[in-house]
């Protein structure tokens, strides 16, 4: 898979821009504030329908417009496919083939891209929020189901919440209301769970030996899901559906204290462990970035084993990042077989083949020049 060609009106600092890339690697320059990153962003976008950068998509609207739209042309095994996003103060819609698509879950999938910014390297000491947001976004592209199911969990938990708040400070609820919510909560919050723990079996199965190619074989990198509610992968959807009820009556009285649902998949979160340390905890840096690598590079093969087509790479000011062994690692990874962006203020020091070979767009105060 790949993007022969990117559209852009209204979006970030462009006006209008219209580029065409190399099915291999594509490399843009430029110092800081000059709008590279904003192209790197608007391929995200245009792919997953959210950015990486910030959760206001108004923030993605040209300042003086009414809209920002993004049209791209992929090519994937049986053709050409033009996908377009528009993002207006009312919403988004996106379009596949020129069809306006109903839900946005529908139009998720179409392109598929990982991602690797600075803020990656940090999927592994950072918050379990952002470990959340990171299952949550590579599921989503390899099942629009699981999109769906986390859209309809989302809604039941405001609810839910709401009811919550309503009655904080209370040493008991009887509420009907609530009570659906619960029974809709726990059903939803199962769904989630089991597609996790299917997600990271296979994340584990890919990036365990890239981990260890990297680490020469010194290293074992062991990746675990760690519901907070204790439910374990070989349990049934039944038996978790039992057990998910009795936490939440356990913690009946402290969620009336706080206003708030403190069981279920938006408070879980992953774990790393390389020769059975935990990484977060006692790992170096090195051991860190290496993580951080490894889940890129195994959420490329996960997502070319699942859908049959190779993701596209979007690699935004993070080769400077890694120290030289990591670089080559990961330059001679992708050589010839994804296509790649990379943004970085200058090409100076990166001394590998595949940069040598990359198309070059030399950005300055949001103009772009070959």
């Amino acid at each position: 898979m790949n993007i022969e060609q990117l559209k852009l009106v209204n979006y970030r600092n462009y006006a209008s821009l219209m580029l065409d890339f190399s099915p291999k690697i594509n490399v843009f320059i430029g110092e800081n504030a000059q709008g590279k990153t904003n192209v790197m962003e608007s391929i995200y976008v245009l792919a997953m329908a959210k950015s990486h950068r910030t959760s206001n998509d108004k923030e993605l609207i040209r300042w003086d417009a009414d809209y920002g739209k993004i049209e791209g042309v992929v090519q994937k095994r049986y053709g050409s496919l033009p996908i377009e996003l528009t993002i207006s103060k009312k919403g988004k819609k996106g379009k596949i083939n020129h069809l306006e698509q109903t839900r946005l879950s529908d139009y998720i999938g179409q392109m598929n891209v990982v991602m690797f910014a600075p803020e990656d390297l940090h999927v592994v000491k950072g918050s379990p929020q952002l470990r959340r947001r990171f299952i949550d976004m590579e599921i989503g592209q390899i099942s629009p189901v699981y999109l769906h199911d986390l859209l309809t969990f989302q809604k039941i938990l405001k609810q839910r919440n709401h009811i919550l708040k309503s009655n904080q400070g209370r040493h008991a609820l009887n509420d009907v209301m609530f009570d659906v919510y619960t029974e809709q909560y726990i059903q939803a919050s199962v769904q989630i769970i089991r597609k996790r723990f299917q997600f990271m079996e296979l994340l584990q199965a890919w990036a365990e030996p890239i981990h260890a190619g990297i680490s020469r074989g010194l290293e074992k990198l062991v990746i675990k899901y760690r519901p907070i509610s204790g439910l374990a992968a070989d349990q049934s959807a039944e038996q978790m559906a039992a057990h998910l009820e009795q936490k939440l009556l356990e913690a009946r009285k402290r969620e009336l204290e706080r206003g708030v649902t403190l069981v279920g998949p938006h408070r879980d979160d992953l774990q790393f462990f390389v020769n059975d340390y935990d990484v977060q905890t006692y790992g170096s840096q090195g051991q860190q970035r290496t993580t951080a690598l490894s889940l890129k590079l195994a959420e490329i093969e996960l997502i070319k084993q699942e859908t049959k087509e190779t993701p596209i790479l979007l690699l935004d000011d993070v080769l400077s990042e890694l120290d030289d062994y990591r670089q080559s690692h990961l330059l001679n990874t992708i050589q010839g077989e994804v296509q790649t962006f990379v943004t970085t203020t200058s090409v100076e020091g990166i001394h590998h083949e595949t940069i040598e070979q990359a198309r070059l767009f030399h950005v300055k105060q949001g103009d772009i020049v070959k």
